[in-house]
């Protein structure tokens, strides 16, 4: 036919038509073909179109091949913009019998689907594009309606009628009705799993159409980005992760993954009960605190307080005084009795030689209370100034002091102080009364 190189040329700028936005939708390209039919009915009133609309015999011009070609692209929310060519051959114009006539057109076109994802899709298109009638072209603004019935997914029927009106006084008013096969592509599967980029939940990489395109690596059934085991089967309970012993702890945060255990142990059984896993219980049979180890605390000097308490393990003691020995009235007599024989040189804080081997008694005692913490005191009789006698109490008491610590009595259990004349126990008026008043004690700090 003489027109069909302009109808290739037509296909030509559709096919150009293909960057009118980007992809939005599976499947936003259409491409239909199919045949076209040509009714120009010869009046000015446009009900009278609908009053032979199915009069094909009388006035419908139908070319018996593929005569037109349409491409169009969805910009979102139902709507997609396209272009359409065909081409007809008119002999019947309205009741008039002409000598075949050329008709060819190329229209742009705006369609709005009512539906989405269903076999019977209906439609509204509007549009204007141009139209000749052998060499006579005019503009037209077209309106039509039409239906899609989708076989599969990308092909389908489909039938529309649409009334073209043109704007020149010389054009043709006409209805031009088309039916043909639709294709329907462009949807991206970057990972080819079947299931296109915009509702794969996991473009990149190929899923089951289960989990929205997302994969389960280990099938357990549960999609990898809620599996916290993706790589070993496990039950919707754990997560998807394995539970080999069954315990209720996922082998992942089991520390003991092949011995039924307590939640609260990681996963590690504890036979004794003491809060403590076997694996790190000493004493898995026996009950004890986790601090030692698993094991009971002893009390070496069974004297009720444990040694972690105890601050004198080895020596019963009482609980009042922390497992330590007290120091009874009777002890503390017994030590002043020894303190009040120590000896110094006359008006002088030396010791006399015979008194170290009282030293060994008051040692002794002092260490069996080795918690005890004691004064050492220093007292004087009245003779010479009460300065002076201050002076010499204060330096007989260190001096008695300094002698126990060198002998191995620790410094912060001994403390020295002197008070001379102030504290006597026996007249000062007799000499017998006077020896007694110069003394030493060592009193137990309460």
């Amino acid at each position: 036919m003489k027109h069909l190189s302009k109808l290739l040329v037509v296909a030509l700028l559709v096919v150009g038509y293909n960057n009118i936005q980007a992809q939005d939708e599976n499947n936003p390209w259409q491409v239909s073909f199919g045949v076209n039919a040509i009714d120009v009915y010869p009046t000015s009133d446009v009900s009278s179109f609908g009053n032979e609309f199915f009069n094909v015999n009388d006035h419908w011009n139908i070319l018996p091949s593929i005569s037109y070609v349409g491409v169009s692209k969805s910009v979102g929310d139902g709507f997609s913009v396209g272009a359409r060519g065909s081409l007809n051959k008119i002999t019947k114009f309205g009741d008039t019998a002409v000598d075949d006539l050329s008709h060819y057109a190329i229209d742009g076109t705006i369609k709005y689907n009512f539906l989405k994802n269903t076999v019977v899709d209906p439609f509204l298109e509007i549009g204007g594009g141009y139209t000749w009638v052998d060499e006579i072209g005019a503009g037209t603004v077209n309106g039509g309606v039409g239906i899609n019935f989708w076989f599969t997914e990308n092909l389908g029927l489909t039938v529309q009628s649409q009334y073209k009106h043109a704007f020149e006084d010389y054009g043709v008013q006409h209805m031009q009705h088309l039916a043909g096969l639709s294709i329907k592509f462009g949807g991206t599967d970057t990972d080819g799993d079947g299931i296109y980029d915009k509702d794969d939940a996991c473009p990149e990489v190929a899923g089951l159409e289960a989990f929205n395109g997302c994969p389960d690596s280990d099938g357990d059934g549960i999609e990898d980005s809620k599996d916290s085991c993706p790589n070993a089967a496990g039950s919707k309970e754990m997560s998807g992760c394995p539970d080999a012993d069954g315990d209720g702890v996922a082998d992942k945060d089991d520390a003991c993954p092949s011995e039924a255990g307590l939640a609260a142990l990681a996963g590690c059984p504890d036979a004794d009960g003491d809060g403590v896993a076997d694996k790190d219980d000493e004493c898995p049979n026996e009950a004890g605190p986790a601090e030692n180890k698993g094991c009971p605390w002893p009390d070496k000097d069974g004297d009720g307080v444990l040694d972690k308490d105890d601050q004198c393990p080895d020596v019963a003691g009482t609980v009042a005084n922390n497992g330590c020995p007290e120091v009874t009235e009777e002890v503390q007599k017994q030590l002043n009795d020894y303190a009040r024989t120590i000896l110094f040189d006359t008006g002088r804080a030396t010791l006399k030689t015979e008194t170290v081997s009282v030293f060994v008694d008051i040692i002794k005692i002092l260490n069996e209370y080795p918690t005890a913490k004691f004064t050492v005191e220093g007292h004087t009789d009245s003779v010479g100034s009460e300065k002076l006698n201050q002076s010499l109490s204060e330096k007989r008491a260190n001096s008695v002091r300094d002698f126990l610590i060198k002998e191995g009595i620790g410094s912060d259990r001994l403390t020295a102080i002197g008070y001379g004349e102030a504290k006597p126990i026996a007249t000062n008026n007799t000499r017998s009364g006077r020896a007694q008043n110069r003394r030493v004690e060592i009193n137990l700090i309460k």
